[in-house]
């Protein structure tokens, strides 16, 4: 009998090292009496993600094994209840096996793909099932059928996925995951696979993994307009609130709309695949056409439901657990989970995250990656400089006051009162209120500034480039910070003086060292989507006033 072709025998050696390289990567998720599921590592310190349908029945606290033949305790982090995706935290290595991530915007139809989990919870040896198969559709939408679970822009697969395959990994004939496998098409008389099962596109769960790594609850995305196909194939605006950033951007009923998120719009299943893909509060470019012109505009994405609203339909995922760890609603009988006094230090129970410890951690690493000096009690800052035309600024920010000569316009706020209506300078949106929030964040820090959050990582001007954003709440005023992930610099904040409108945004760039304070010395001032004024050659001089006049 004749050898195997060379090309053959390559191919079968490709194949089984990237199917022994994925399993390696994979988790097997047991939840006791509540069942189970799978999972996959996608960092070295333990970040795992799986299904929120498999993470909400097993609590707080669940056992995961991998292909080691080892049993490790893992804790909840963050949940996304309507994408059906939730991140747990693998502890007792700082070496876990990741995954390689795929780019699952290229996944084509035809491709070879290969699940690996843990079916029927079968993996009682602690070794997954893997099962191959090839991507039968992309770019497939799957209605919420009465749930909040709502699956967009999924891979279609025909690889055999089952009961306890739910939150596994997808991977390519390579090796890399591109997708989380979450809903099959089954049988009717029976739970089993009839060749139809559809995986979570890698990429939508890596847009949300920075919210994920908050600990919170984390909401998708809407537009807030709807839209239909006419006559002639065209994707038409029916309506449209007033009140988003959309119609504030420009975008009107009876608009073509051709393109959201950089992906081209054609169909109306289309639009609703490019908008699930996002958390809310991103900013994404959308181009609709007008009268035959195309329109580019930026537009942050507001929330699917109010955050009361979200957390009334997942209660039960977000109780607390008790001092055992067991959650109140545990079916009676069911036998308690014994928790570590360690692995319970890794869980705070907060309304509206699934772990608010996590979030303490990310605000805290990203609060003291900031290159920012010591202010110390230099609480008095004054700043020359000049706008982009070559006319004079001066500003003047002390405890309860702010001032600034603009052109030779003068312009003040006092620090008390309703904060809300001090939008000076005229035009500004309110300039002189986010400098000081600015000061007073640099100045006191996140536990003394009001009550400060970490948001997760989120997009400017572009969806590739992502930053840490911590939220901050004072006196009703809400600011947003972000910061650049390597260096840690802050390069942008908001400050949104009341709900629905646009924030004062500033831009900061050009760093310089003032009296071992870094403050930069260019600030781009904007509003919605226009310029205000540039700031530039600017020069502190920072003092301190008496502490009883302290902010």
């Amino acid at each position: 009998m004749a050898a195997p072709p060379q090309e053959v025998l390559e191919a079968e050696n490709a194949r089984i090292a990237a199917i022994e390289k994925a399993t390696r990567s994979s988790v097997c998720v047991f939840a006791g009496a509540a069942g189970g599921g799978s999972g996959v590592l996608i960092s070295k310190d333990g970040y795992a993600i799986t299904n929120y349908h498999v993470a909400d029945p097993a609590g707080s606290f669940m056992k995961c094994s991998l292909s080691d033949g080892k049993l490790y305790d893992a804790v909840i982090v963050g949940i996304d209840p309507v994408g059906d995706v939730a991140l747990i935290k693998l502890q007792g290595r700082d070496d876990f096996p990741a995954a390689d991530i795929g780019d699952s915007d290229k996944v084509q139809v035809g491709d070879w793909c290969f699940a690996i989990g843990n079916p029927f919870l079968l993996a009682t040896d602690m070794q997954p099932t893997v099962t191959w198969g090839m991507v039968s559709g992309v770019g497939r939408y799957q209605y919420p059928s009465g749930t909040l679970i709502e699956y967009t822009d999924c891979i279609q697969t025909d690889a055999s996925i089952n009961p306890g395959n739910s939150g596994g990994p997808l991977f390519n004939k390579d090796g890399q995951v591109i997708g989380i496998n979450g809903r099959i098409s089954i049988e009717k008389r029976g739970r089993v696979n009839v060749g139809v099962g559809y995986a979570i596109s890698m990429n939508q769960v890596m847009n949300f993994l920075g919210y994920l790594k908050s600990g919170r609850v984390v909401d998708h995305a809407t537009l807030g307009a709807t839209v239909t196909t006419d006559s002639e194939g065209e994707v038409i605006v029916t309506n449209i609130l007033d009140t988003s950033d959309a119609y504030r951007r420009g975008l009107r009923y009876g608009d073509e709309l051709v393109s959201f998120g950089s992906k081209p719009v054609t169909t109306v299943n289309g639009f609703k695949n490019a908008l699930g893909i996002y958390p809310r509060g991103w900013r994404v470019p959308v181009s609709f056409f007008r009268g035959g012109e195309r329109h580019d505009i930026v537009v942050r994405l507001a929330g699917v439901h109010s955050r009361e609203e979200l957390l009334a339909k997942i209660q039960k995922s977000v109780a607390p657990p008790s001092p055992d760890g067991s959650k109140p609603e545990d079916h009676p009988g069911e036998e308690k989970k014994q928790v570590s006094e360690e692995l319970q230090k890794l869980f705070e129970a907060r309304s509206g995250y699934a772990n608010y410890y996590f979030n303490l951690q990310q605000r805290t690493r990203t609060w003291e990656a900031w290159n920012r000096g010591d202010a110390g009690e230099l609480n008095d800052w004054k700043v020359a400089g000049q706008l982009a035309d070559g006319d004079v600024v001066q500003i003047d920010l002390a405890p309860k006051k702010a001032t600034a000569t603009v052109a030779g316009r003068d312009s003040a706020i006092e620090i008390d009162g309703d904060l809300s209506q001090k939008l000076e300078p005229l035009g500004s949106g309110g300039l002189l209120l986010a400098l000081h929030a600015w000061q007073r964040f640099q100045i006191l820090g996140p536990e003394k500034f009001g009550e400060v959050s970490y948001l997760g990582t989120a997009p400017l001007d572009t969806i590739d480039q992502r930053f840490d954003v911590l939220v901050g709440l004072y006196d009703a005023i809400e600011t947003r910070f972000y910061f650049e992930p390597k260096s840690g610099d802050l390069i942008a904040m908001e400050m949104f003086p009341e709900a629905d409108s646009d924030p004062c945004e500033l831009r900061f760039q050009e760093y310089d060292d003032f009296e071992g304070v870094r403050l930069p010395t260019k600030i781009i001032i904007r509003r919605g989507d226009q310029i205000y004024n540039i700031l530039h050659g600017l020069k502190w001089t920072l003092s301190s006033t008496e502490p009883k006049d302290a902010a």
